[in-house]
């Protein structure tokens, strides 16, 4: 693999006696920020930015084109430029690092002090420590998660809630940690980049999230017998894969770290993606530890991408959308095959149903489905899968545990019985209507997601399900699509603007208000992403920059 020669990285031009490029801070800067926005990360960060800003823009472009092109009428297929890559059975991934030997459970969730601890208190192998989907991104959670992240990994972390209940790692063994940063596509309005030519935009929340965590962490986490970590989310092309891996090498040579120090783990949470796996692996390999099957964001992904396609490409309520569905088979056969073929560990997803400790037959019901869901995956050869809540971890522990047993995965286990084809990820029949209920159960959730997420909680329980932006964004988009292709329940309502905003309406009136709470803004928001003309490609984007940002 090529290096890059960072001896050409750090450009002396003076513009106004500031050397550029650089990051400049323009969010307030509270209590430690400076312990994590050091002039040393900084300068680290200005350098990411400044030979790998441009190629992100490059590949977000890349995505716009692929998009445009399947909503014209060209299916995603298995390429044929990187068929060479398929066919070679002369390469591998370099697969787990020290600490994730064995990942049979993996907990998610955000990084704040109290989640945090939780986290480590589990008993899980593996925290995804969720700078993405499960945190909503105002300036607060992204540097308040840092520190957490900085002194849990230090064994310095403890915390004391309003109430006064105090929060420490009493655990003896915790997780290792794998840290998932914002995808290719968001920004951090909170930092900006000025590159050497004296040109200022915002900071790529990739880069910051990563780059803040592997700059103070990297050399920590080695010294404690793990390792810097990550999860890399909304992947859709195979360069993009390629331009993280480019990433990791300039931070390993700039920290002076072996080869291969970093392991990532990537999700297959997009239609694009499913249909490169192996090149994804492939241009990942020296840094590669596995794939997981990012189920939700997949069916957004689906819905996005054919949104405009035709009554074949309109999926039911959103509960019909299960794992056992022939589409979302195919999909998580090929990812065991895949990835166990080039030593690759496959990671299963996360059932949104969570316990309930006030209500025994809601917690029964949230427990035997979770626990059919990890059977199922166990039994088709995943080497480990998520949870979101820990008393969730014991039951998923006891399916893969009666599958592996004392072994740390069934990597052996190659699934040459699967046989997926293009036609078996493109086959959206699930033979289902979509229902009343269900168009009303979307409009709720999106709406109570969406503002709890304007208050800063990215992971939130609605009606005994963990909703994130993900299960938020199929609500939203199937609603979108559902107006745009003349849908009728089986009730017999059509779904229209009109019946959609008066459901908004409805939802308002029976939601709890309180004072400084942003139904308001939610139902605002819900409305724009789910009711205009043109449909946003994250609900996300536009909610940051007009409700989250933090303005000098």
């Amino acid at each position: 693999m090529t290096l890059i020669d960072t001896t050409t990285t750090r450009p002396t031009d003076r513009v106004n006696e500031r050397t550029f490029p650089a990051i400049d801070v323009t969010g307030p800067m509270r209590e430690r920020y400076e312990q994590i926005l050091t002039p040393d990360a900084l300068a680290f960060l200005a350098q990411l930015h400044e030979l790998f800003a441009g190629p992100r823009y490059d590949r977000l472009a890349a995505r716009l084109r692929h998009g445009y092109e399947i909503g014209n009428g060209r299916d995603p297929r298995f390429r044929e430029d990187t068929r060479r890559i398929r066919e070679r059975g002369d390469w591998r991934v370099a697969g787990a690092g020290p600490g994730l030997e064995d990942r049979r459970v993996e907990i998610t969730g955000p990084t704040d002090p109290r989640m945090t601890i939780n986290a480590l208190n589990s008993g899980a192998k593996v925290w995804l420590a969720d700078q993405e989907d499960a945190t909503s991104p105002t300036w607060g959670n992204v540097i308040g998660g840092q520190l957490s992240l900085f002194d849990a990994i230090r064994g310095e972390l403890e915390y004391t809630a309003p109430n006064g209940k105090h929060y420490a790692v009493t655990s003896a063994e915790t997780p290792t940690i794998v840290m998932r940063p914002r995808g290719w596509h968001l920004e951090e309005h909170h930092l900006h980049f000025t590159d050497a030519r004296g040109r200022t935009m915002a900071a790529s929340g990739s880069l910051v999230d990563f780059g803040l965590y592997a700059f103070h962490n990297a050399r920590e986490l080695i010294a404690r017998g793990r390792g810097p970590y990550f999860y890399l989310p909304k992947i859709e092309q195979a360069e993009e894969a390629r331009l993280w891996d480019q990433v990791f090498t300039f931070t390993e040579q700039y920290l002076a770290l072996p080869h291969g120090t970093i392991r990532a783990t990537v999700l297959i949470e997009t239609l694009p993606a499913a249909f490169q796996m192996e090149e994804i692996l492939y241009e990942l390999r020296d840094h590669c530890a596995g794939l997981n099957a990012g189920r939700w964001d997949y069916i957004f992904s689906i819905i996005k991408t054919y949104r405009g396609r035709g009554s074949r490409f309109v999926l039911p309520d959103r509960n019909e959308v299960t794992m056992t569905v022939g589409f979302m088979r195919a999909y998580t056969e090929l990812l065991v095959q895949t990835c166990h073929r080039r030593g690759a560990y496959a990671i299963g997803g996360m059932s949104a149903f969570i316990p309930s400790r006030r209500d025994a037959e809601a917690n029964a019901n949230a427990l035997a489905k979770v626990a059919s869901d990890k059977k199922r995956e166990a039994g088709d050869g995943f080497d480990g899968t998520w949870v979101a809540h820990p008393d969730l971890i014991p039951v998923a522990r006891a399916e893969f545990d009666a599958v592996l047993g004392d072994r740390p995965h069934q990597l052996d286990r190659r699934r040459d019985d699967v046989d997926v084809r293009e036609r078996h990820l493109l086959d959206l029949t699930i033979g289902r209507g979509i229902t009343d209920a269900g168009v009303r159960g979307n409009v709720d959730v999106a709406i109570r997601y969406i503002e709890a997420w304007l208050r800063g909680q990215g992971a939130v329980a609605i009606g005994g399900l963990m909703e994130d932006a993900a299960t938020a964004e199929i609500a939203r988009s199937q609603i979108w699509q559902w107006i745009r292709q003349d849908r009728t329940t089986e009730e017999g309502t059509p779904i229209t603007h009109e019946f959609v905003a008066g459901l908004v309406d409805d939802v308002l009136q029976t939601v709890d208000r309180a004072d400084g709470d942003r139904f308001d803004d939610a139902a605002a928001v819900f409305r724009d992403v789910a009711l205009s003309s043109t449909f946003a490609p994250f609900l996300t984007m536009k909610a940051y920059a007009d409700h989250l940002v933090e303005r000098p």
